[in-house]
């Protein structure tokens, strides 16, 4: 077997962290069959965090709220292994609201991030995102004693390294980027061969030295499977035209010999706006398959024919 490839690894905007173009999401590796339609066992889990950290990718990211905090239970029982990252490695998680009250304050998001470092084994985190802000009103995500400024003061006291936003809306991760110093975005789901409603907020993000990292490039697995196997979007239910335009993406690839997911990620890898993209892996061996599908030989005239494809903007999650 040929040796994986070196991946290059970029700065994330002004944090002065070096990633690879390729980020290893932790959603599935504590199974969330509600999301992804299959279960992952904790030992496939870890070893799948075994395989990442001996591979040249060397960014991961996961959320206190994945799986309950499967993940990075998994994440930390394979670092624990190891005696913790690599030298350079880069773990990213993400402070939540409380699933079970909607508590979103700014003591919950201390709450979420000591919990994490508990399941981590780790005493701080490069990177620590706000997640999924949408759940509450902006107003009082900003708030004084928020979950914004309870962010940044737990990286002034050395919790986090550095912070970032990481959610689904696009004005509202546009407005969040406006109001306050976030250093890193995740967009999920809104930047994809079919869904372009990222287009603004990666512009605006780049212009303001955020650094961009982009989740969800095959929408939940339409995008990697095909429509035969995947019917949702951004798992949900996707629309006729939704499903019309991802056939007829599968068919320009059938035509060119190139694997749909090959082109779905590298949509997303060739953008230079885009730092690093995000794919959930759950399975050891998917680490080298994406790896391949990162360096798989796509021709321009395939590009030609998949980029007026996108779904119009009235499909789009925005």
């Amino acid at each position: 077997m040929s040796p994986e490839p070196a991946l290059p690894r970029r700065p994330l905007g002004g944090t002065g962290l070096a990633v690879t173009s390729l980020c290893v999401g932790g959603g599935p590796l504590g199974s969330m069959p509600q999301n992804f339609g299959y279960e992952v066992p904790a030992e496939r889990g870890v070893d799948t965090v075994r395989h990442v950290l001996d591979s040249p990718i060397n960014f991961l990211d996961t959320s206190a709220s994945y799986s309950d905090g499967d993940s990075e239970r998994r994440i930390g029982a394979a670092l624990a292994e190891t005696g913790g990252p690599p030298e350079g490695f880069v773990l990213s998680t993400k402070v939540d609201r409380d699933t079970a009250t909607g508590d979103f304050s700014g003591d919950q998001v201390r709450r979420s991030a000591e919990a994490s470092l508990r399941r981590l084994g780790l005493d701080q985190v490069p990177l620590l995102y706000l997640h999924d802000p949408e759940h509450i009103s902006f107003e009082a995500a900003m708030a004084p004693g928020g979950p914004v400024q309870a962010l940044f003061e737990l990286r002034d006291e050395g919790i986090a390294q550095h912070v970032g936003v990481a959610g689904g809306p696009v004005g509202l991760l546009a407005r969040f980027l406006r109001e306050a110093p976030f250093e890193a975005l995740i967009t999920h789901n809104r930047w994809t061969l079919v869904d372009r409603s990222a287009e603004d907020l990666l512009d605006d993000a780049v212009q303001r030295g955020v650094g961009v990292v982009n989740g969800a490039p095959f929408g939940g697995g339409i995008l990697a499977k095909g429509t035969s196997t995947v019917t949702k979007y951004a798992y949900r239910s996707a629309d006729a035209e939704i499903l019309r335009r991802v056939r007829e993406m599968e068919q320009a690839c059938q035509r060119y010999s190139v694997p749909l997911a090959a082109a779905a990620l590298q949509f997303s890898l060739r953008d230079p706006r885009i730092t690093s993209t995000i794919v959930g892996i759950s399975r050891p061996e998917r680490v080298a398959e994406t790896l391949r599908l990162a360096q798989h030989s796509i021709p321009e005239q395939l590009w030609a024919e998949l980029m007026p494809l996108a779904a119009a903007p009235k499909h789009w999650q925005w």
